[in-house]
C-alpha cells in the first residue's frame, strides 16, 4: 500500500470511529532555538541536542523544527539556564550542576558524589519518583526539564603531578563543578569553574594544576593528555552523570499535545543514544590515550575515604538548611540503599567475576 493510500484510509477510519485526525494545515509550524552549553567539537555530548532536534523534526513531519546553537554562539555556556528561564531561547541543553550557585539542590539532578550510577539515576528519575520531585524544583525557575543524555561514570581527571596522598591536594588548583568542588575545597584544593573549551589552555599555561571533564572519548578530543599526563580514576564525584534539556514553561504549555509527545519521546531517545555512544567509544579511546603517554592512576585510599566522609558532612549541613535539597537527597539516598543491594547481588558480582577470570588468562 502506498503511503498516500494508507493515510487516506487511516483518515476515513478515524472519521468512522467518531473523530477526525487534524489536517496538516491545522498543525502549526513552530521553530525553536536550543542553546547548548557544549562545543560542536564534542560530537557525542553536543550531539545529544542534535539527536533531539532531528527526531522532533521527523516525528512532526517537519512542522516542529529546533535549531541547535553551540555554547557561546547565542548565550555563554553557563548562561543556558538563565536564557531558558527568561525565554531568550525556547530550550537548552546543559548540566544542572553548572548552576550550583543558584541552589545547590540543582546539582543533584546531574549527579551526586558517591551517589547513584547512571542506570540507577535513570531508574530513579523515571520510576522512582525523581521526575516529579525535580519538576517541582524547576518550576520555580519557569523551566520544564527532561533527561538529556548521560556520560556514565566519569574519570577522575587529569593531573600535572601525581596524587600520592591527601597532602598532595593542598593548594591544588583544579577545574571541577558542583558538590565535587565543595568537597575538594574542604580537602584543601582550590576549585575553579571553567567551560569545556577553556580547560586546555588553562592547563597548558599552568593557571590550573588539574582538571576533570568527562570520559576518555571527550578528554582525548580536548587533548588533555598533551598537558597533564596523570589520568585518575574513579570519578567519585560523578558516578553517573546526567545532562538535561530545559524548556521554557510557557513555551512548553503552548505546544500542541502531539508536539509535546514528540519532544518527550525524542529526549528519551537522545538520553539512550548518548550513553550507548559513550559506552562504545570510551574503551578504544582509553587505550589510545594510554598508548600516547597517559598514565592511569587510581586515587589513593586516604583520598577516597576522606572525600566520602566529607561528602556526608556536606550533605548533612545542606539538608539542615535547604528543604528542596533535603527532599531530593532523601529520595535519592533511599532509592540508592535498596538499589545498591540488588546491584551488588547481580551487576557488581558478575562484573567482578568476569574481571577475575580475564586476569587469569
Amino acid at each position: 500500500m502506498q503511503r498516500r493510500d494508507f493515510l487516506t484510509s487511516a483518515g476515513l477510519g478515524a472519521v468512522a470511529a467518531g473523530f477526525a485526525l487534524p489536517a496538516r494545515a491545522e498543525t502549526p509550524a513552530i521553530k525553536w532555538r536550543l542553546a547548548s552549553s557544549f562545543p560542536k567539537s564534542l560530537d557525542t555530548i553536543y550531539g545529544g541536542a542534535e539527536t533531539l532536534a532531528k527526531r522532533v523534526t521527523e516525528l512532526t513531519d517537519g512542522r516542529f523544527e529546533i535549531r541547535v546553537f553551540a555554547g557561546g554562539e547565542i548565550v555563554p555556556p553557563f548562561g543556558v539556564m538563565d536564557a531558558v528561564q527568561q525565554n531568550t531561547v525556547e530550550c537548552g541543553h546543559t548540566a544542572s550542576y553548572y548552576y550550583y550557585g543558584k541552589n545547590r539542590a540543582l546539582a543533584l539532578e546531574t549527579t551526586m558524589p558517591f551517589g547513584l550510577n547512571t542506570r540507577q539515576l535513570t531508574a530513579w528519575v523515571y520510576e522512582g519518583g525523581g521526575m516529579e520531585i525535580l519538576r517541582e524544583m524547576f518550576a520555580e525557575y519557569n523551566i520544564v526539564h527532561f533527561p538529556g543524555g548521560s556520560t556514565g561514570a566519569q574519570m577522575g581527571g587529569w593531573f600535572r603531578k601525581e596524587i600520592k596522598s591527601l597532602a598532595d591536594l593542598q593548594g591544588l588548583k583544579i577545574r571541577i563543578p558542583g558538590f565535587g568542588a565543595e568537597i575538594f575545597s574542604r580537602l584543601g584544593a582550590v576549585p575553579q569553574s571553567l567551560p569545556g573549551g577553556e580547560i586546555y589552555p588553562a592547563l597548558e599555561r599552568g593557571a590550573i594544576d588539574a582538571a576533570e571533564w568527562t570520559v576518555p572519548y571527550d578528554d582525548e578530543k580536548l587533548g588533555f593528555q598533551k598537558v597533564a599526563k596523570y589520568y585518575y580514576y574513579p570519578g567519585w564525584w560523578e558516578p553517573g552523570t546526567h545532562l538535561v534539556f530545559y524548556v521554557n514553561k510557557a513555551q512548553w504549555e503552548s505546544l500542541p499535545p502531539a508536539y509535546r509527545a514528540a519532544f518527550e519521546v525524542a529526549t528519551q531517545e537522545a538520553h539512550l543514544m548518548m550513553l550507548a555512544r559513550y559506552d562504545a567509544r570510551n574503551p578504544p579511546a582509553l587505550q589510545r590515550l594510554m598508548q600516547n603517554g597517559a598514565q592511569l592512576r587510581r586515587f589513593p585510599d586516604d583520598v577516597l575515604i576522606k572525600a566520602y566522609e566529607t561528602a556526608q558532612t556536606v550533605y548533612a549541613e545542606e539538608a539542615a538548611s535547604n528543604p528542596t535539597f533535603k527532599r531530593i537527597y532523601d529520595s535519592m539516598t533511599a532509592f540508592q540503599q535498596t538499589s545498591d543491594v540488588w546491584w551488588n547481588v547481580a551487576e557488581s558480582s558478575m562484573a567482578n567475576f568476569m574481571q577475575a577470570m580475564r586476569r587469569r588468562k
